[in-house]
Parts: C-alpha cells; sequence; structure tokens
C-alpha cells in the first residue's frame, strides 16, 4: 500500500461500493437415475486495491435456497451453475450445479469423458485412482492452512450398477490432515456411452451428492449470506493400467490442504441495494453505438452441435468469433454434450463518469430462435456470471474461455413465438437481465464488465437463439445492449 497526504475520493467510492456489493451479495441424466428427460487526480492511498483483487480473481458461487425435499427431481435447472476443465482426448470438463434446502446441500457433477473406468473391488483410499469426483467443504470459509475440524471431504467414484456404499467416503479434518469419518452421505452415478471399463468410447457420466447439513455439525441450513469454503477435484482415468492423467481442479490453484486456495460458497442468491444518488441518467452501451466496441463470442456446439467436428480433439478448440447469433444451451442428458453452448461478452464502462453511484443495469438480449421443431421448445432459466479475465472474440473457445468469477443474475426465457422477421420485425422479441450487481462491480474496479451467460437446464430442445454483435448495421438495435443508471453520490 503507498502512502501519501490525501486519498483520492474515487477509491473511497469505489471502496464504498465493492463493500456495499459485498455485504448485499445477498439417457438423461438426474440424481441417481439415468432415463428421465423432462430452467481522479491525486490518488494518494490505494486502500481499495487489495479488496478489488480478491473480489475479481477468486470463485464464487451463490446456492439458491429451495422448499422442496427433492432438489434434482423438481428444481434441477434452477440450481446455480458453474464448470471447470477442458475437453480433450486425455481431458475431462466438468459442468456443476448446486442448490439446498432445510436438510441438505445438493452438488450434481456432469464429468464429459471420453473413457468410463472404474474399480470394481474398491477401496476407500483407492477411490480416486479412477473415475471419480472429490467435494471438499469448510464451514469456517476458504481460510486457513491446514484441514481444521471444520472442514469436510467427501470422495465418490463413479460406478455401473453396483451399491453405492464402497463407491464413496468421508473425510474430516482434525488440524493438520484429513481423518476417515463416518458421514450419512448419498451420491449416486450415471453415464451415457457404450460401457465402462473397455477401450471404446463413451460421452461422460455424472455424479450426485446429497451432503445432509447434520453430517456438518449442524441441524439445518446456514442463515443466507453465510460463506463456506468450497473446492471440487476430478479425477480421470482412460485405461485399465492407470496411466497418470492431471486432476482438473475447482479453482484451478487448488491445494486440497490449504483452504486458502478453495473457492467459496455463499448461500443464496445475490442481491443489489444501490447506494443513495441524485440527478441520475441513464448510459447505453452497444457496439458501435457513440464508438463503443462491444465484442461477444459463443463457444460450444452452436446450431448444429459441433456436426463435422471430432468431439474429442476439435469440438473444443472451436471458435466462433464473428457469427451474428449465438446459442445458450445446456441439459440434463449428458450424451448431447456436443450441443451445448455459453456465451461471453465485454461492455466497456469508460462512457460512465468516475466517481458515480451505480443505481442499476440491465443487459437486453434479442431473442429470435429455439431449438427443435415447432412445438417442442422449452422454457430456460438463463444465468449470468461474472468473468475475471479478458479474451479474444478470435480465439475464444471452449477451452481457452476464462472460468467464471461469481453467479450474478438469472432470468427466465420462454420459447420464441412464430413469426421473427416476418410478422415481427427484426430485432424480433427483447429479454432483460438485472445485472446491476455484477456492473457495480466492475465500475468499482475500474474494470470492463465482462460476463458469460449459461443455463443450468434438463430437458431437450431448451437453446435459445439471440443477435450478436457482429450482425449487420440493418439490425443495430437487435446487438446486446446494456443500460446502467448512475448518479451523483
Amino acid at each position: 500500500m503507498r502512502n501519501s497526504t490525501r486519498t483520492s475520493p474515487f477509491a473511497l467510492l469505489a471502496l464504498a461500493s465493492l463493500l456495499a456489493v459485498a455485504g448485499s451479495a445477498g439417457s438423461d441424466m438426474r440424481p441417481a437415475q439415468l432415463p428421465a428427460a423432462n430452467a481522479a487526480a491525486g490518488a494518494t492511498q490505494y486502500v481499495y486495491l487489495p479488496l478489488i483483487m480478491t473480489q475479481t480473481s477468486s470463485r464464487r458461487v451463490n446456492v439458491p435456497y429451495f422448499d422442496v425435499a427433492n432438489i434434482g427431481q423438481s428444481k434441477f435447472s434452477e440450481t446455480a451453475i458453474f464448470w471447470f476443465g477442458r475437453i480433450g482426448a486425455s481431458d475431462n470438463y466438468a459442468d456443476v450445479r448446486l442448490g439446498y434446502n432445510n436438510a441438505e446441500l445438493y452438488v450434481y457433477v456432469a464429468a464429459f469423458d471420453r473413457r468410463l473406468w472404474y474399480d470394481t473391488s474398491p477401496a476407500p483410499g483407492d477411490l480416486t485412482n479412477w473415475d471419480a469426483v472429490t467435494l471438499y467443504l469448510d464451514r469456517d470459509g476458504n481460510v486457513g492452512g491446514a484441514p481444521d475440524t471444520d472442514a469436510y471431504r467427501f470422495d465418490a467414484q463413479f460406478n455401473w450398477w453396483e451399491a453405492r456404499t464402497n463407491y464413496q467416503a468421508a473425510y474430516k479434518g482434525n488440524g493438520s490432515a484429513w481423518a476417515t469419518a463416518n458421514l450419512p452421505l448419498t451420491t449416486g452415478a450415471g453415464w451415457k456411452g457404450d460401457a465402462p471399463n473397455n477401450n471404446t468410447d463413451d460421452r461422460g457420466w455424472a455424479m450426485t451428492f446429497r451432503v445432509p447439513f447434520t453430517s456438518l455439525g449442524l441441524s439445518g441450513p446456514p442463515a443466507q449470506g453465510t460463506l463456506w469454503g468450497l473446492a471440487l477435484a476430478l479425477h480421470d482415468r482412460d485405461d485399465s493400467g492407470g496411466a497418470p492423467i492431471s486432476d482438473k481442479t475447482w479453482p484451478e490453484s487448488l491445494d486440497a490442504n490449504r483452504q486458502s486456495t478453495w473457492g467459496q460458497l455463499r448461500f443464496g442468491l445475490p442481491t443489489y441495494t444501490p447506494p443513495s444518488a441524485a440527478s441520475t441518467q441513464v448510459t447505453t452501451i452497444r457496439h458501435k453505438l457513440d464508438g463503443a466496441v462491444v465484442t461477444d463470442a459463443a463457444v460450444g456446439g452452436y446450431s448444429v452441435c459441433g456436426n463435422g467436428l471430432d468431439y474429442w480433439t476439435e469440438w473444443g478448440n472451436a471458435n466462433y468469433g464473428g457469427d451474428t447469433d449465438f446459442n445458450i444451451q445446456n441439459q440434463s442428458d449428458i450424451s448431447d454434450w456436443p450441443c451445448f453452448s455459453k456465451y461471453y461478452v465485454t461492455f466497456p464502462l469508460s462512457a460512465i463518469p468516475s466517481g458515480k453511484a451505480i443505481v442499476s443495469a440491465t443487459l437486453t438480449l434479442h431473442h429470435s430462435g429455439n431449438a427443435g421443431n415447432a412445438g417442442q421448445a422449452q422454457p430456460s432459466l438463463i444465468q449470468v456470471l461474472s468473468v475475471g479475465a479478458s479474451w479474444n472474440e478470435a480465439t475464444l473457445t471452449w477451452n481457452t474461455a476464462p472460468l467464471a468469477t461469481e453467479n450474478v443474475g438469472r432470468g427466465w426465457v420462454d420459447p420464441v413465438p412464430p413469426g421473427c422477421g416476418s410478422s415481427v420485425p427484426w430485432p424480433c422479441f427483447a429479454r432483460t437481465f438485472d445485472v446491476s450487481y455484477a456492473v457495480a462491480q466492475a465500475y468499482a474496479a475500474q474494470q470492463p464488465l465482462r460476463l458469460a451467460l449459461y443455463s443450468a437446464d434438463s430437458d431437450y430442445h431448451s437453446g435459445k437463439y439471440f443477435t450478436s454483435s457482429d450482425t449487420g448495421d440493418w439490425n443495430a438495435a437487435g446487438r446486446p445492449t446494456l443500460q446502467v443508471r448512475w448518479g451523483n453520490p
């Protein structure tokens, strides 16, 4: 920290805004089932910089609460989603969904994996030498240098038809290491492909964790806003001999024995309480409007599900920069992952004057089409996530796209009605998302607004097509648009 005689007014405002945001942050394989297919000058004391660096570099997932007994059966598409890993011949990728109710924490991991191998005679200490996933939780948060008594580890190995009892293990910290623990836990595995334990390509597997709060020393769920430490490690085996393959982890720099390298789990979805502001104005940011440059690109399978690409060597490296539309799509049938798609967009915030208070912000996308034939399309709960790293539209791919920093918003999108471009003129149907929380964070950090959009959908035919920044000038109004209301603090 640098010291001098004065503190920049903007530095103080950035600190106050960031603290306000942080304080207010407020076969289809579902769990244990395979076949159910169904949402200023003179800056002198940079006190706020360490806080901003922590906010933009750490990983956090805000987990929604559901007043239902079985989250996976009735709220699968409304769980919070994030991802990690990469797709390759010897690489695994994972979509992770989370939710909680009064009794348990629900975690669902869908692994895109070319070869599926599990141990038909498992031993607890050997579970992670096969296709498996480890879930780490710490009730104290992501702080500390050794597993303490509030830290928990759950290993779950993939399997086929056998009972799950021998394919899961629980551990608890003892202050210096992990010790085996007898903790009630429910896990469920599923898979899609040719068959496990052979040398024929498959599509992937999934694992459900249902962790009772009583197993974590609690009588019920933590209060909304509570922060826990969270981490995951995806273990991979692609042959009978177990040739070494590096784990994929979330966060990327995970050291399982140092909670300070973990991410955060926050109970409840974030909210934004705007600061008081006078003389408010609205700034509209859109590609080419007033000289703004808004870059965007999709990654994944687009409308053709990666047709013509080798799924394990080419699909994850495909670039769609420059396309005039994009798809957002996911579902619970992991065999269809070549159809999945995410969207990335970056908005500059330089048009908003320095030292202002962010009152609200909305992202508008124009919806022009659905996946599937007429009558098949299903609603989607599209989730908005902040991204802390820059990216290049010309080189962005599924494998190179930066991971999300935090889920910051969501909104239901119904199937588009017929008539786009004919009875309904372009740009067709506007869909709006509240991104006030994310804009306030980015503005306080003096960074552009970087977002990723994805869904936790379960149903087939849930993809949604939107107009990108690269559409022609004839459809300029259809380009992704950010509107920010700001005022004098």
